[in-house]
């Protein structure tokens, strides 16, 4: 009696967890969800672009500056 209470209970919890992890994934598979995922998505690939176009004209002001100095070239 003990092994059948302890094996339904089992399948029960088994159970409620998949039912849990699927309700969880059809709420994130929604359209509005993945549309708001790829809004984020896209906002920070744009930060980081113009975070990266910073850098790059950051460092060629340097070193422009540095070959001029040692070029001895009027700014």
């Amino acid at each position: 009696m003990i092994r059948r209470f302890f094996w339904f209970a089992l399948g029960a919890g088994l159970a409620v967890f998949v039912y849990l992890k699927v309700r969880d994934f059809l709420t994130r598979a929604k359209p509005s969800a993945l549309g708001g995922r790829v809004a984020t998505s896209a906002a920070g690939v744009g930060e980081r672009a113009q975070g990266f176009v910073g850098r790059v004209r950051s460092a060629a002001a340097e070193r422009e500056a540095e070959l001029r100095e040692e070029l001895d070239l009027p700014e």
